[in-house]
């Protein structure tokens, strides 16, 4: 089974930056699409991002202009780059692939 684990959650004042990293337990060459989801209290899980093999991306119309999305084949990673974060923005971020595995989840509070 694919593990999916995610780090650089955290809290972080309204207009800060973090750095998201997915890491696989295998080769994400050939995996056709990473990306990211999160789930704000009460709400359901949205997509934030996603990135093809080819290096295309795709991002939600609330993050376009503030967050980046990377991967880097050599490290098995994925990244999401959030910079001018809103307290909007404040859920629990899953990574996800196009094989249907997700990661546990990192936290991302943004204070006002």
């Amino acid at each position: 089974q694919v593990q999916l684990v995610e780090s650089g959650g955290g809290l972080v004042q309204a207009g800060g930056s973090l750095r998201l990293s997915c890491t696989a337990s295998i080769s994400i060459f050939s995996i056709n699409a990473m990306g990211w989801y999160r789930q704000a209290p009460g709400k359901q899980r949205e997509p934030v991002a996603v990135i093809f093999k080819s290096g295309s991306t795709n991002y939600a119309d609330s993050v376009k202009g503030r967050f980046t999305i990377s991967r880097d084949n050599a490290k098995n990673t994925v990244y999401l780059q959030m910079n001018s974060l809103k307290p909007e923005d404040t859920a629990v971020y899953y990574c996800w692939d196009s094989r249907g595995d997700w990661g546990q989840g990192t936290q991302v509070t943004v204070s006002s």
